[in-house]
């Protein structure tokens, strides 16, 4: 944290540091022309408060000591995000399924050229520009009653429901309940895809005691994260419980990166104007270019118009947003690959 700001201002500006943080990752990649890609779900855990950023597909739920169920990450998948379709469509590519010749269409769908079935990730420089790496972002704060995170990867997901992941794991410590999910997404078919699960418990100060008996520390967590009865419906993923037990602080999936990054006080402290916002590259005195600038224009912005952004950055952002097209003028054609 940031030793300028209070811990109530690192939370408030964290949401905004991590869509910054991923998009100078993605750019990390394409400085050196990796066209490899990856899905990214980080969660930072402070106290209470459980932040996630997320690009892709690799889930992670919540599950709160009463038994609600929360997604914490979005879906980008095409296949299940019509809005993700729509924008990246508008963005001048192509999505649709695999063309057999000769043959129906089959699989899911996917962006063209490249043939990625997500909208959002890290990296996949060859599929191009309208692949973006915002992140979906989402901060809760938990009551003190604590509750359970699980995040897996889309070959846990593409076999388990977050009912069947949650009842299989439910009444054991969080590695063992790691392994659980893991064998019983592989159970039917065996290991297809990446299959990797994270479970993560955040216990009431009264059961974190030192080192229990395994039998014990067992019966702890069968109170916490106890097995439901069969009489018991349970919650769909996408029922909420009461303000109280899990209260929602930010949510913002937008693409567009001017939005993402908004101004505040807090947010001047940590973006200031002698560096870019995104790659904290070294401005010099009125090279930085305001996120909100238009992108005709590059005239220096009176007063805090910021965060600001290096040339780059700013040509990256206009690529992600749609506002760059095919033969339009750019000094950076060669290092992002495809346009859209």
């Amino acid at each position: 944290m940031p030793t300028c700001l209070s811990r109530e201002e690192w939370l408030a500006v964290l949401p905004r540091a991590l869509v910054a943080a991923f998009v100078k990752t993605d750019k990390d990649f394409q400085a050196v022309a990796e066209t490899s890609g990856t899905t990214v779900t980080f969660v930072i855990i402070d106290e209470w408060v459980v932040t996630v950023a997320s690009v892709g597909d690799s889930r992670c739920i919540l599950e709160s000591a009463d038994g609600s169920v929360y997604y914490l990450s979005a879906d980008h998948r095409f296949d299940s995000n019509p809005d993700e379709v729509a924008r990246v469509t508008a963005c001048g590519s192509k999505v649709g399924k695999m063309d057999i010749v000769g043959g129906p269409e089959v699989g899911p769908l996917r962006c063209w050229p490249g043939g990625l079935c997500l909208s959002r990730s890290i990296g996949d420089l060859d599929v191009g520009e309208c692949i973006i790496a915002v992140p979906h972002v989402k901060q809760v704060k938990l009551s003190n009653a604590g509750g359970r995170i699980i995040i897996a990867s889309d070959g846990v997901w593409d076999d388990l429901t977050c009912e069947m992941a949650l009842d299989c794991s439910r009444g054991f410590p969080s590695d063992v309940a790691a392994n659980r999910i893991v064998n019983e997404a592989i159970r039917p078919r065996g290991i297809r895809d990446d299959t990797t699960c994270i479970v993560i418990d955040i216990l009431p100060p009264e059961k974190l005691a030192p080192s229990p008996p395994k039998r014990q520390g067992k019966i702890a967590f069968n109170n916490m994260f106890r097995r439901k009865s069969p009489d018991v419906p349970f919650r769909t993923d996408r029922e909420y419980a009461e303000p109280d037990v899990v209260e929602e602080i930010f949510e913002d999936g937008s693409a567009m990166l001017s939005k993402r990054l908004t101004t505040g006080y807090a947010l001047q402290k940590v973006f200031a104007p002698s560096s870019c916002a995104v790659c904290l590259v070294r401005l010099k005195s009125g090279q930085g270019i305001s996120v909100h600038a238009n992108p005709l224009q590059y005239e220096k912005l009176q007063g805090w118009q910021g965060p600001f952004l290096c040339q780059s950055c700013h040509e990256k952002k206009e690529a992600m947003e749609g506002k760059r097209r095919p033969g339009g003028s750019s000094t950076t054609t060669n290092v992002f690959g495809h346009m859209c």
